[in-house]
């Protein structure tokens, strides 16, 4: 009988030996200091951590939950709870208390691991009486038994543990934009062999021994930085991740890890792009970077103020990316793809490389992934790294695939002959207007995310005369919207951008107005998920009540 393929655990015990002294983790401690845990330290605490955890008597296979910013004792507690024979249940750190319950309780959790957060007061009434915490370090101020207490009297899990690949080694709680979590199930096999073919992805570009370096801020409770940090790094063993302190410090903490590697949001992407605006105007930078000596010079400085100028490789995931923002990206010496992936396929399906890209195209199947489109044009994916089915939902899982296996995206697409996919939309975001015509709004989002002025948009109009968009103004302009002056330059910029997005579409997918969002749209306020994605219900019930008066008005362009 052949030996199993390796899990993402048995990739860790093989670095445990093999690179005992690398440095794989280091973590910021505030005030510009740092703790640095190497295969062996960090392995040495996950050990400790297991033999307590088997200690505790829980059934093999129960679901341990991680409540935690990201930070080394993330990837530690994992390590620890997979050693032990359990499933972890990672929660994002911004959830509402509600949402926490939710999770908790329908996982049937049997302990939480709670870690760095912001929000703990709010969200700690959330947690069942009597499910059994212990604090990670740099834990809020709390009562329940530390992980340093633990790992200081127990002994550490000896030998060589080890997971079959039917294993569940995750429960992944879909952050959504509507409606409730889903708990997708992770099973051993393919988080690793997603590990396993990024690494190989990525290996390929920047050389097979080369070591590298990341920076570890979206949240790894999300599949994106699961897959493409965790399991990456867990396979590779010569990559060191360093993690954020916190929003305010994450330009320094880019600048200390100086990644080799950087993988983001379409968010975050226009944001880095709008800091570098906001201290010199479009037009000027676009001047000198047509200068040949001084344009190299300009866009090497960008590249060092961001703390980027060390990127080999850089991606972008998660929801759609303007096309003009990769260009710009790519013109100031950044090597910026897109790839394509959900939660369901464990982050693994599309990925675009030096030799297949497009603008506006999302790259080819990676390795072991197959792709088809059905026939009313929905992306339907084989992947490797393809989830087991939804948690206590069978009902869910008869929709979610297709008679030979396939998941059903739920996303619509066009292939080109040499694989490259480009998506044109999503089945569950396409509406109708008066004019009786389907209107995809993600392609017409990004014509308006790409404007320097604008950081999300969203275009929406369901049985009006035509589709509508609301904005959010980038972040250096909305302190100053009170000032007359700047209202009247934005808004003639914005009529001056409908009427060039109106040129770039079909008469039915033309806008009629374009407003400005009243306030930020942000995860706080429950109008982005914790990935950045725009919640597109809660935002348009926000402002039901105003539409009928702005179509009313006849203005072009209106302040909520």
């Amino acid at each position: 009988m052949s030996e199993p393929l390796p899990s993402l655990l048995d990739h860790a015990l093989a670095h445990e030996a093999a690179h005992a002294e690398f440095v794989y983790l280091t973590q910021p401690l505030g005030d510009g200091r740092v703790v640095h845990y190497t295969w062996a330290q960090l392995m040495d605490e996950a050990r400790r951590m297991a033999a307590h955890l088997q200690g505790r008597g829980f059934e093999p296979g129960s679901r341990i939950a991680i409540l935690s910013k990201n930070c080394a004792h993330f990837i530690i507690a994992e390590l620890a709870i997979w050693m032990a024979g359990h499933t972890t249940v990672a929660i994002f750190p911004t959830e509402t208390a509600e949402t926490v319950r939710f999770v908790l309780e329908h996982s049937e959790a049997s302990l939480l691991f709670v870690g760095k957060l912001d929000a703990w007061p709010q969200q700690a009434g959330g947690v069942p009486m009597g499910l059994p915490r212990i604090a990670l370090p740099l834990a809020p101020e709390n009562d329940f038994e530390g992980w340093d207490e633990v790992i200081a009297r127990t002994p550490p899990l000896p030998g060589r543990p080890r997971r079959a690949p039917d294993d569940l080694a995750m429960l992944m709680y879909t952050s959504g934009s509507t409606g409730t979590p889903k708990g997708v199930m992770v099973s051993f096999a393919a988080i690793t062999r997603a590990g396993e073919g990024i690494a190989q992805d990525l290996r390929g570009r920047v050389g097979q021994d080369a070591p590298n370096r990341m920076l570890s801020y979206l949240p790894l409770a999300h599949s994106f930085e699961r897959s493409w940090v965790e399991a990456f790094t867990l396979v590779d063993g010569r990559t060191q991740v360093f993690f954020a302190e916190s929003i305010d410090t994450f330009v320094q903490d880019l600048q200390r890890a100086r990644p080799t590697l950087f993988i983001s949001v379409p968010r975050l992407w226009l944001k880095f792009q709008q800091g570098v605006f906001a201290k010199m105007p479009p037009a000027r930078l676009d001047r000198l970077l047509r200068i040949p000596l001084l344009g190299r010079l300009v866009a090497r400085k960008i590249r060092r103020g961001l703390g980027l100028d060390e990127v080999v490789m850089a991606g972008s995931g998660s929801a759609p990316i303007p096309a003009e923002l990769i260009a710009w990206y790519r013109r100031i010496g950044l090597a910026l793809y897109e790839g394509y992936g959900m939660t369901e396929d464990s982050s693994y399906s599309h990925s675009s490389s030096a030799e297949f890209n497009a603008p506006g195209y999302v790259g080819v199947p990676m390795a072991g992934v197959q792709v088809r489109l059905s026939p009313e044009g929905e992306i339907l994916i084989k992947s490797p790294g393809q989830f087991t089915g939804y948690y206590k939902r069978p009902d869910l899982d008869a929709d979610a695939f297709t008679e030979d296996g396939f998941f059903r995206t739920g996303d619509l697409g066009e292939r080109r002959p040499d694989g490259l996919l480009k998506i044109t939309g999503r089945a569950k975001e396409l509406f109708k207007t008066a004019k009786g015509k389907y209107v995809a709004p993600a392609p017409i989002e990004n014509h308006l995310n790409a404007h320097p002025m604008i950081e999300l948009a969203l275009v929406s109009g369901v049985g009006q005369p035509s589709a509508y968009a609301m904005v959010m103004l980038a972040e250096h302009l909305r302190p100053r919207t009170s000032d007359a002056a700047l209202r009247q330059e934005v808004q003639a910029a914005l009529t001056q951008l409908l009427e060039d997005v109106n040129r770039r579409v079909s008469d039915y997918e033309q806008l009629h107005m374009i407003v400005v969002a009243r306030e930020p749209w942000s995860i706080e306020n429950g109008l982005l998920t914790p990935t950045m994605k725009i919640r597109r219900h809660r935002i348009e019930a926000a402002v039901g009540a105003d539409v009928e008066r702005w179509y009313a008005s006849g203005a072009k362009v209106h302040w909520a």
